[in-house]
């Protein structure tokens, strides 16, 4: 099968390609690769990409699809809000049957406070309702409920529109199997990374044979140096047919973001194929415990140590922490119970965490006891953590304020794109050999 690509024979005089009989090596390997692997990626990534883009401005469209929910107005300029462990209770007493278990310990400002319901297990059978809604908005300033929804479920409309793009970008909407499929397509999109950096290569100069002048056009002049041959391969020549044109789209287009490209790959296994990422990560790089515990013969739904003492105990915990690893206590975050373990988990973004909302210093501990179980640095702790926390950070765009927003939206329509002109570049090579294969004058490889 010919490799038609940039540089590859012109048209004869009667208007048809040669074919190309010298392809031999690990080169025509590779792009039979990349081919068929990309047409296989590029309907995945092209809804990751457009979702992703999306994504980036999660909290901003949310807040403008469902202004109802997100934004809370004081009653008056200086109302203060409300303890949220006391909105935690409200929350909790207005819908009996169900558990609360996290509660944001930070109000911003304008917005609402979310809390997340989750099903009270029956202890004899071990079953869990399902519930209708799962996500309470409540206004932090009044304790007034906003309203309700059932996370992801874009039956009840435009309020979960951005659940459910979510959702399609995180499993297509298909739960655990969707969840798999999409970890295997990020593991293929890594390994392909290296495959599609290594197409642009410009080819081994042997000796002092000059570089064929097909190839000039496309991988610099013989006598180059190797970096001066593989820089036209960044560039975009906007003069030429479509094909040329996507072509080029196509090779720079992959190789300015490549960074980019392979971090949201590999991120996208860690989020999505733990059972390879994890084992992988752990050969290579030390990473802490987190901190859990197993769970209990029997769960702990009603903790001896209440909520507003476990605040205290983590605040204290969390200082204790802070003091002896040297870091400081920018503010606090989140508190969870979890009632499988019998642990609380004390949430606070320290000055050595990279985002004000995820990955954060985690300090855990017995409901029971009050005593410290584990502490969890997201950066600094241990390679593999901060590796993690790097990536996944990258992915979600949750440092680097507006800019990374841009900059990953902007990276969204990149895998599109590149998936679009992959296609585009497949379909034409693929006409072509249906013509050569119909040409009486082509000659046999």
């Amino acid at each position: 099968m010919p490799i038609l690509r940039e540089g590859n024979p012109r048209p004869t005089a009667h208007g048809r390609r040669q074919r190309d009989c010298s392809g031999s090596g690990l080169r025509p390997l590779l792009v039979l690769i990349h081919r068929y692997v990309g047409l296989a990626l590029a309907g995945f990534l092209l809804l990751a990409g457009l979702t992703g883009s999306l994504l980036a401005w999660n909290s901003e469209l949310e807040a403008l699809v469902s202004p109802s929910l997100f934004k809370a107005s004081p009653p008056a300029p200086d109302a203060t809000p409300l303890d949220p462990l006391l909105l935690r209770e409200k929350v909790q007493a207005d819908n009996p049957g169900v558990f609360v278990g996290r509660v944001p310990l930070t109000v911003e400002p304008g917005k609402a406070m979310v809390f997340r319901l989750q099903p009270a297990v029956d202890s004899g059978t071990g079953a869990a309702p399902v519930l209708a809604n799962d996500q309470v908005f409540v206004n932090p300033y009044t304790g007034d409920v906003l309203g309700q929804r059932k996370w992801g479920d874009i039956s009840q409309g435009r309020k979960n529109l951005m659940p459910f793009i979510y959702r399609l970008h995180h499993s297509l909407a298909l739960g655990t199997v969707g969840s798999t499929l999409l970890g295997i397509v990020a593991l293929v999109w890594t390994i392909d990374c290296f495959v599609g950096a290594c197409l642009t290569f410009p080819p081994r100069q042997r000796g002092k044979q000059p570089v064929s002048a097909r190839l000039a056009p496309a991988h610099g002049k013989a006598g180059q140096s190797w970096p001066a041959r593989w820089w036209p391969a960044w560039r975009v020549r906007w003069r030429g047919d479509a094909y040329k044109v996507n072509f080029h789209l196509h090779r720079a287009g992959g190789l300015w973001p490549w960074a980019m490209l392979l971090v949201l790959a590999w991120s996208g296994v860690s989020f999505n194929l733990a059972e390879v990422y994890d084992p992988i990560m752990r050969t290579l790089f030390a990473t802490q415990h987190d901190g859990r515990t197993a769970p209990l013969l029997k769960p702990l739904p009603s903790p001896p140590i209440g909520w507003v003492e476990a605040r205290g105990i983590g605040q204290r915990l969390m200082a204790e922490q802070a003091r002896a690893g040297g870091f400081s206590i920018r503010r606090e975050h989140q508190i969870s119970y979890d009632p499988r373990s019998g642990q609380y988990h004390y949430f606070a973004q320290s000055d050595r965490d990279l985002s004000a909302r995820w990955r954060l210093t985690r300090v855990s501990f017995s409901a029971e006891s009050g005593a410290l179980t584990g502490i969890w640095r997201p950066v600094g702790a241990a390679a593999g953590d901060t590796i993690r926390t790097w990536i996944t950070s990258l992915h979600m765009a949750a440092l680097g304020g507006m800019p990374m927003k841009l900059f990953i939206g902007a990276i969204g329509m990149v895998v599109a794109m590149l998936s679009v002109t992959g296609v585009a570049i497949w379909a034409r090579k693929r006409r072509a050999r249906r013509q050569q294969s119909k040409s009486p004058t082509a000659a046999p490889c």
